[in-house]
């Protein structure tokens, strides 16, 4: 059978999260490099999808492919780790400061490889600069600005919003993280991680690493954004809304949850053992703890 059961899945998180905390610095940054800009450029697709149906939800089914890629090939995606990484801290398998700078050299790397793609994919729409024509080149400017400058317009409620929006995603994006652990087969993988990157995707909500393509990228083309506006109103509050929403609506809560019914199953099994010891020691006439009895046979 290609289905791994929840509690096989959170071994698996653990074990993850384990060997993301023990990569080096080079492997970290350019993994997150990668992984930026093959989202970057998922993301541009998706745009390219709904300029030319005019409808959004085209863009959200084809936008998995990116997180698809990144997951098969290994590669390193903060927004994914948010929800893994911790776990492992939890069990005491990586240590704090592990954690920290897997999270400080991937999103460095994620903004490097975001950065050039933008540069590059500026390029091409504008035709090496001469022609802005393009509808994608509106569509980035109205997304940069909408995603900086639409928050600081609200204000104190703005900030509230894109926060919330943070959450909302990476609860979705982690669970595309863990999904892909529920099957064996690569198809299974695919089919399983694809749903919750389609539903965060098709809902408009905020997720960190495709915000340091758009933004940028609409920046390079003429929005009216500038650096503070991108990292005050955006950057900053969604890396923090995807962190609490991947560490507690899937990390902590799958943790949990699969936790206690792997010590029940545990615990359980070790009473059947136990009965099973007694009962065939009452067959030969003796009633012996079933502890004593295994004790008896140790050499």
């Amino acid at each position: 059978m290609d289905y791994v059961k929840p509690a096989e899945v959170l071994d698996s998180m653990i074990e993850t999260g384990t060997n993301k905390a023990r990569l080096t610095t080079m492997q970290m940054l350019l993994k997150g490099c990668l992984a930026g800009a093959i989202l970057a450029c998922a993301t541009t697709l998706a745009f390219t999808a709904t300029a030319q149906t005019s409808l959004g939800i085209v863009g959200a089914l084809i936008f998995p492919v990116g997180f698809v890629i990144i997951i098969l090939l290994g590669l390193e995606l903060v927004t994914g780790s948010f929800a893994l990484i911790p776990l492992a801290v939890l069990e005491r398998k990586a240590p704090l400061s592990r954690m920290l700078a897997n999270f400080g050299w991937v999103i460095l790397g994620h903004v490097i490889g975001c950065l050039i793609y933008a540069a590059l994919y500026g390029l091409t729409i504008t035709k090496m600069g001469t022609d802005m024509s393009s509808p994608l080149i509106q569509t980035l400017i109205q997304t940069s600005e909408a995603k900086t400058i639409g928050y600081k317009s609200m204000g104190t409620a703005g900030m509230g919003l894109v926060f919330i929006k943070a959450i909302l995603c990476n609860w979705m994006v982690t669970l595309g993280a863990v999904m892909a652990l529920t099957s064996r087969s690569t198809s299974g993988k695919i089919v399983a991680m694809w749903l919750p990157i389609l539903i965060f995707f098709g809902q408009g909500f905020e997720h960190a690493v495709v915000n340091m393509f758009v933004i940028p990228a609409g920046m390079m083309l003429g929005a009216n954004v500038s650096i503070a506006d991108w990292w005050l109103w955006n950057q900053l509050p969604v890396l923090i809304g995807n962190f609490v929403g991947g560490v507690l609506f899937t990390g902590l809560a799958l943790y949990y949850s699969q936790k206690k019914k792997a010590s029940a199953g545990v615990g359980a099994g070790a009473g059947r053992i136990a009965e099973a010891s007694i009962s065939s020691d009452a067959q030969d006439g003796r009633l012996i703890p079933a502890s004593a009895a295994g004790a008896g046979e140790r050499p």
